[in-house]
């Protein structure tokens, strides 16, 4: 069975997979070091800004 590529489809999960990639160099998101799941989630939320302002500071 031949499987269907959808270039747009594989673009858009290949940028949320180097984002994941992206997000685990930070500790405390990639070993879990905050056990609770809202100290969790803002250590993602952090790593997520930064990731952001990180890339929109080279664009200008």
């Amino acid at each position: 069975v031949a499987l269907r590529f959808n270039r747009q489809l594989y673009r858009k999960r290949n940028l949320v997979e180097r984002f994941f990639n992206k997000i685990k160099h930070y500790r405390a998101v990639a070993t879990r070091y905050d056990k609770r799941d809202d100290n969790f989630l803002a250590a993602i939320k952090l790593a997520s800004i930064r990731i952001w302002l990180r890339f929109n500071e080279s664009m200008t």
